[in-house]
């Protein structure tokens, strides 16, 4: 090969010159375009696009403008690429399925899981109220600039990122030889766990995932199967399964159906509804009549997949999952670059390696801060002086020949330096009256005390690290959600008829091979619900587990059904053999194999399943609600439906607890400011099921009954209660928890306002949490996995021990 240089022809060997254009077209593509940096979780167009657009004063108070705008102005200063290019990442960006914390606010068709988005020309964007915390501070001086690629302009190596986003919003992209692909998680878990490893540095993976315990998808479903999780937490590299989440109901009159609400991570309705009749005309898949996609914007998504007569829902569903994207592999590769250089990382180094940005960040910006304020300080006190002696400095400036004169004057005057006589010199008349002089005196002092503190915290690894760990719960706070997928350990029990048709001699349903057999039903404080597959008993002894708090615990049949009942008052009833089978020993059965109770009943909106409880029952059934109403409902037997009232609500009001109450039981409510009441059940004349009880609890204004329970066993119960402040998100703070015997507490008649259960500390307004029962009690973290409460008994009236982890329900 030949090559012109100089009007000279050179000779150089092929293989060699492929040799090096290939590398540097990799490492182009590695560091400049598919691998996120580790810090900011983004890769340079992304990074380019959100410091363009904040550069542009796109802020979420700020109007929507064209996105081909934007698209210009990132392609014209920073990132030498196609627009189409561009306006991928950007539409990526905006679009609430593809990042759980989207970085973009988009206006327009910005597509869906089928369908691709509009033309630039014809969307707006400006950034969302998530990239503010990418970008916050970044005036100063908090992270490294580079040129761009004309070496006209400087831009930022890597934002200062206020939340882990790399693994919050996941990531993708195919490099040469490499590539990355990241699951999106929970920011307040992230937070919680990267908050951990700031105070605790030597913490290993199984700490962190107490805090972490997998990834939490955009559109939820379910995650089935944990421990490909845990290996790509350890090693960087992992396989999970996920999965829809469906429920099986009627869907006609004479017909059930399978409903899908959710969907695995990417994965549209048309592409499963093509992927259904394509298996049905292939004859892989019988059984199913119609698929119909009943989304919409109001009630989401809903799709209902039609079954025949005579089939097994639960069978069909089995052969769903084989068949069709209701349920999808994902491989997680964490690939990211570090110092510059491609890694696969674990969960550790990725907190690793934002916390010690964070910490590099506000070190940075505290520096900055310190300099100007010390600037800022200088400058005044050469104002105190010369606003002191005023005359001095007016007769020195009207006497000087010049400027420079004036400055040289005033600085041997008044020993100034260069900088205070130029500021003088500019001084204002308007600045020269007493006023000025107390305002600046009052900004001295301001400067100070700022000055100090900054010192502090530039001095002490401690109040650094205090300072990120408070900014860490602010921005939790501010962006954090609820999680939405569920985990699960396994995928449960899979039916073993495929079909049974109807019409066909000595075929019977699946749910008739099933024995009658003694069990216990169980519901967690997650919200899974699962049934023993013998009649032991489950106990609350014994080892700690992943979902070990029972909120329900039943006695019945496996042919038998149970009650829901919910915060609307009403009782749903639920087939048991429908449950998920589990085995029952002498420790706490782990629920991770259970299903979601929501998958085996229908609620309406707003309204939550609270507890189990037999059918029937000879003790009546007690309610309490957060107005501090009590019912105990009559016996009687259960009417001939799916679903009836048990208590007539008012307006606002909804139920917080119920349990089955004998005349020689206690009834006990807690309401959110401390107050714990206990009373005989008997006090509390049974009512038929339309009534709507009678006063349970005393409330003052604006305050609610947290809990309510029923107490067999006065003498062995105990009181939890966990403090914290109502101006959090809830599940962002750990709070304070305290357990005390009840029979520390004085019983009181019904309808007062009862005793103090809990004494609030500086930061404290509120109670999040409390539970009273026959111990030990047990707390569990919004992702399942138990939370330590406190080994000693308090006093009543005392305040609680700090939690490390923030608790999602107690049982």
């Amino acid at each position: 090969m030949a090559d012109a240089h100089d009007g000279q022809i050179i000779d150089i060997d092929v293989s060699a010159e492929m040799e090096t254009s290939f590398l540097e077209y990799a490492y182009s593509v590695i560091y400049s375009r598919a691998l996120p940096d580790a810090r900011d979780g983004l890769k340079p167009v992304q990074r380019r696009i959100i410091y363009s657009m904040s550069d542009m004063g796109l802020r979420p108070e700020r109007a929507h403008v064209k996105s081909s705008r934007v698209v210009g102005e990132v392609m014209g200063k920073y990132h030498p690429h196609g627009d189409s290019a561009i306006y991928d990442a950007l539409v990526r960006m905006a679009q609430p399925f593809s990042l759980r914390l989207p970085m973009v606010d988009g206006h327009g068709n910005f597509g869906s899981l089928d369908d691709g988005p509009a033309a630039s020309r014809y969307t707006e964007a400006r950034l969302a109220s998530a990239s503010m915390a990418m970008v916050a501070d970044l005036n100063e001086d908090v992270v490294d600039t580079v040129p761009n690629y004309d070496n006209k302009l400087t831009q930022p190596e890597v934002l200062p990122a206020a939340f882990p986003n790399l693994l919050v919003n996941g990531a993708a992209g195919i490099a040469v030889g490499m590539a990355t692909n990241m699951a999106p998680h929970n920011l307040i878990e992230v937070v919680s766990a990267a908050r951990h490893l700031l105070d605790n540095p030597k913490a290993d993976l199984d700490d962190l995932m107490r805090f972490v315990p997998g990834p939490d998808l955009p559109g939820g479903g379910k995650i089935v199967g944990l421990d490909g999780v845990k290996e790509a937490y350890a090693t960087g590299r992992g396989k999970f399964m996920t999965r829809a989440k469906t429920r099986i109901e009627k869907v006609t009159a004479r017909r059930q159906g399978i409903v899908v609400t959710e969907l695995p991570y990417l994965v549209g309705p048309e592409k499963v509804i093509e992927k259904i009749k394509d298996a049905v005309s292939a004859k892989k898949l019988q059984g199913i009549t119609a698929v119909t996609d009943l989304t919409d914007r109001h009630n989401g998504l809903r799709l209902v997949i039609e079954i025949k007569n005579g089939f097994n829902p639960e069978a069909v569903l089995e052969r769903l999952y084989k068949l069709t994207p209701l349920e999808e592999s994902f491989s997680m590769n964490n690939v990211a670059l570090v110092n510059g250089q491609p890694r696969t990382l674990g969960l550790r180094e990725m907190l690793s390696v934002w916390v010690d940005h964070r910490l590099d960040v506000v070190r940075r910006r505290s520096q900055f801060r310190l300099n100007a304020r010390r600037d800022r300080l200088h400058l005044v006190d050469g104002l105190l002086i010369a606003i002191l002696d005023i005359d001095d400095v007016i007769q020195i400036i009207r006497s000087s020949e010049d400027a420079s004169e004036a400055r040289e004057r005033l600085r041997t005057a008044f020993d100034l330096s260069e900088i205070q006589a130029d500021y003088i010199l500019e001084l204002r008349l308007r600045r020269l009256t007493k006023f000025s002089r107390l305002e600046l005196e009052n900004e001295k002092a301001q400067l100070l005390a700022e000055i100090a503190e900054l010192e502090e915290i530039l001095a002490s690894d401690r109040a650094l690290r205090a300072v990120v760990g408070a900014e860490m719960d602010a921005v939790a706070a501010e962006y954090g959600t609820p999680r939405r997928t569920i985990l699960l350990a396994d995928a449960g029990a899979v039916t073993s008829a495929a079909s049974v048709p109807s019409g066909r001699r000595g075929a019977a349903p699946a749910s008739l091979e099933i024995e009658d057999t003694p069990c216990w039903v169980m519901l967690s404080a997650t919200g899974l619900i699962a049934r023993t597959a013998d009649d032991t008993e489950p106990t609350r002894e014994g080892r700690r587990s992943a979902h070990d708090v029972l909120r329900a615990c039943v006695r019945t049949t496996t042919r038998s059904d149970v009650g829901v009942i919910t915060s609307a008052g009403r009782m749903i009833r639920l087939a048991v053999e429908e449950t998920h089978a589990i085995a029952a020993t002498s420790e706490p059965p782990s629920l991770g194999g259970g299903t979601p109770l929501a998958e085996h009943i229908v609620l309406e909106k707003d309204e939550t399943a609270i507890t189990l409880v037999p059918l029937e029952s000879d003790a009546p059934l007690a309610l309490g609600t957060a107005h501090g109403i009590v019912k105990r409902v009559k016996p009687e037997p259960a009417p001939n439906k799916d679903a009836w009232e048990v208590m007539g609500l008012k307006d606002g009001d909804r139920v917080i607890g119920a349990a089955n109450a004998a005349d020689n039981a206690e009834l006990a409510f807690v309401t959110d400011q401390a107050a714990l009441l206990h009373f005989p059940a008997d006090k509390v004349r049974p009512q038929g099921r339309s009534g709507g009880g009678m006063a349970g609890v005393n409330l003052p204004e604006g305050v609610s009954a947290l809990f309510f329970g029923v107490i067999d066993n006065p003498a062995d119960a105990v009181v939890v209660t966990i403090s914290g402040s109502s101006t959090a998100l809830p599940g962002t703070i750990p709070g304070a928890a305290k357990i005390t015997p009840l029979s520390e507490y004085p019983g009181k008649g019904r309808a007062t306002g009862g005793v103090r259960a809990h004494r609030f500390l500086k930061g404290e307004d509120v109670l999040l949490h409390a539970w009273v029962g026959t111990g030990p009690a047990k707390a569990t973290s919004g992702a399942g996995q138990e939370v330590a409460l406190p080994e000693e008994h308090g006093r009543r009236d005392g305040s609680g021990a700090p939690l490390a982890t923030p608790v999602g329900g107690l049982g």
